[in-house]
């Protein structure tokens, strides 16, 4: 049975608006800024943070980094499970990039980004900005912007449901987190082989 949620739309957007604040208080003299939403959940967040930037005076770039051909698990998971591409709308040698996510956990995730960021040229720094930390990092990752930290044991998922068209409707929910399908070594055998 899924927990309710533990924060609702108003919560959401304030921390969605101190993360754009500290982006925006510490970009104001950044030549090229760059936000990139991390494929899925970052992209409706990076999004909404460009808009902010955009009515304080910034003008940052916004695109997308689809991770699916850096995840370490792919190959228990052959088929990428993200749906945008990348999209990068201008040079990234150079650039001061931002790496936006929903939710910050192990750490793979960011990995994964960086791997395919550095793909695409040398950034002069590297950023990232969450709307939720939930720990439970298994690498050396931490978020320089971060609107909430949310506590989830290690048998629970944190959902961030980001409505583009309608924001009232955003939701925060802790989910038990679906169990990993253990394969039975003994169903590869041939039940001839198993006769013997």
């Amino acid at each position: 049975m899924a927990t309710p949620p533990k924060h609702d739309a108003k919560t959401i957007d304030q921390a969605i608006a101190r993360v754009a604040s500290a982006l925006a208080s510490r970009h104001q003299d950044t030549a090229h800024l760059l936000l990139l939403g991390i494929a899925n959940g970052g992209i409706i967040l990076a999004a909404r943070l460009a808009a902010r930037l955009q009515r304080a005076g910034l003008h940052p770039g916004l695109g997308t980094i689809d991770i699916s051909f850096h995840r370490d698990d792919i190959g228990r998971h052959p088929i990428p499970k993200e749906f945008s591409p990348t999209i990068i709308p201008h040079d990234v040698n150079g650039a001061h990039v931002v790496l936006v996510d929903d939710v910050l956990h192990s750490g793979r995730t960011v990995k994964a980004a960086l791997d395919e960021l550095f793909d695409h040229g040398r950034p002069a720094a590297v950023e990232l900005a969450v709307l939720i930390d939930r720990g439970g990092r298994l690498l050396p990752v931490a978020a320089d912007y971060c609107g909430l930290t949310l506590k989830a044991g290690d048998t629970e998922k944190v959902v961030v449901a980001l409505d583009a068209a309608h924001p009232s409707k955003d939701a925060i929910s802790v989910r038990a987190a679906p169990k990993a399908k253990i394969e039975n070594p003994k169903s590869k055998i041939p039940s001839r082989a198993l006769a013997s």
